[in-house]
């Protein structure tokens, strides 16, 4: 094996920048002037913000005035938890209910349950299949029992381990019902399944930059106009007085361009992404018997799962040593689980589709972007059975440590 190969795919962490993105991020970077400047040089780096806030709502299906720019799709989760809780709550402080997936990205699930620690907010865990497809008529229920007590809710648009997209439209139509708004993480959706704004019917949308092919520390939250969010930041009023701090003129720039980009070529770019997971899938199963396919069937739920995403655990294996076995070979991935005092954890999203916790430590994803190609899968293939190999020794060797050290503290 070529020691100088390498595959990336580990898209949905972070894609690399769009040509034309960094041409757009330098461009403006060697230009001077706060767009709350009222000189030449501000009023200049003004109309570029708005142009892009231009460019960034016709992709999506926004308005202008709907856009929010933030410092990333964390910062914009927390925006539209804590500041749709806080808003509601002013006229109605019986609304301490927080409805949320139990397969959130963690930029949902730690502001919401943060708000539960200081912010006297309840949180529901809504329960999902063993696809991570949300139980809607579950969230009917809840919804039929404590729809006043309810403040928000917040559903990902598609999941960003085991690239479950979920059912929002019906969500949205559930909540509807009772007046209660509902927010999603788009963030590993769009430029990859259709997101549009308006048509969703949603009263927020987090997306942001970086992976879609912008830079990193740019995203936005995509708010209905008369929608009352508490801000989170306070200083100079910016974006409609809900986000202040200073626009990353630049960063703004570069996130408009690879939004308009990674949308317009979407319809191309994901038959050809759900082509390299198939076959990256049907590759890996046919090499490694003790791998197994975790979400909904690529092929027969096509819908139902992001293009670029293969997610497999690996029994006998912890996730850790294959990431690491893989990369030492030039493959980079993903586990997707949690390290809490240097000692692994499962993944909660695989726990939540009712994976047992041996099986969920051997966890990897692969996904794929703009830039992967045939030569990736290739490689990945050619290196995985005797990373697997070497893995589970490694995974039957811890066993049996910890077995000898529990039969010496029983015997003690």
């Amino acid at each position: 094996m070529n020691p100088h190969r390498s595959a990336y795919l580990d898209h949905a962490a972070t894609t690399p920048m769009s040509p034309a993105a960094i041409e757009a991020y330098a461009q403006q970077m060697a230009l001077v002037g706060n767009p709350s400047s009222l000189h030449s040089a501000g009023r200049a780096a003004r109309r570029v913000v708005e142009e892009a806030r231009e460019t960034l709502a016709a992709s999506l299906g926004a308005r202008p005035s709907e856009v929010v720019f933030t410092g990333g799709g964390t910062e914009a989760d927390n925006l539209a938890i804590k500041g749709l809780f806080w808003a509601r709550r002013v006229n109605h402080p019986e609304r301490r209910r927080i409805l949320v997936s139990a397969v959130e990205h963690h930029a949902v699930l730690d502001p919401a349950f943060w708000m539960a620690e200081h912010a006297g907010a309840e949180i529901v865990l809504l329960a999902v299949d063993s696809r991570g497809v949300l139980d809607v008529d579950a969230l009917r229920a809840e919804l039929a029992a404590h729809a006043d007590e309810v403040a928000l809710i917040s559903v990902m648009w598609a999941n960003n381990e085991v690239g479950t997209v979920q059912p929002v439209d019906d969500v949205v139509a559930a909540a509807r019902t009772y007046g209660i708004p509902v927010h999603s993480d788009a963030v590993q959706a769009v430029g990859h399944v259709p997101v549009d704004f308006a048509a969703s019917g949603l009263d927020a949308l987090t997306l942001t930059a970086h992976k879609l092919g912008g830079p990193v520390g740019v995203g936005a939250l995509l708010v209905r106009r008369a929608l009352d969010v508490t801000p989170v930041l306070h200083g100079g009023g910016q974006e409609r007085g809900i986000r202040s701090g200073t626009l990353d003129t630049a960063g703004i720039r570069a996130f408009a361009v690879a939004v308009a980009e990674s949308v317009a070529a979407r319809e191309n770019a994901a038959p050809r992404l759900a082509a390299l997971r198939d076959r990256l899938v049907a590759g890996v199963l046919a090499a490694v018997p003790s791998a197994t396919l975790r979400g909904p069937d690529p092929v027969a739920e096509a819908t139902l799962r992001l293009p670029g995403n293969a997610h497999l655990t690996f029994a006998g294996c912890e996730g850790d040593s294959l990431l690491y076995l893989l990369d030492s070979a030039g493959v980079q991935s993903s586990t997707g689980s949690a390290c809490q005092a240097g000692v692994p954890q499962p993944s909660h999203v695989l726990l939540a589709l009712g994976i047992d916790e041996d099986d969920a430590r051997g966890a990897l994803r692969f996904s794929f972007g703009a830039t992967s190609t045939e030569s990736d899968v290739d490689l990945l293939l050619e290196v995985l059975p005797d990373v697997v190999a070497r893995a589970t020794s490694a995974g039957l060797a811890s066993v049996g440590t910890r077995r000898h050290r529990s039969d010496r503290e029983v015997s003690s």
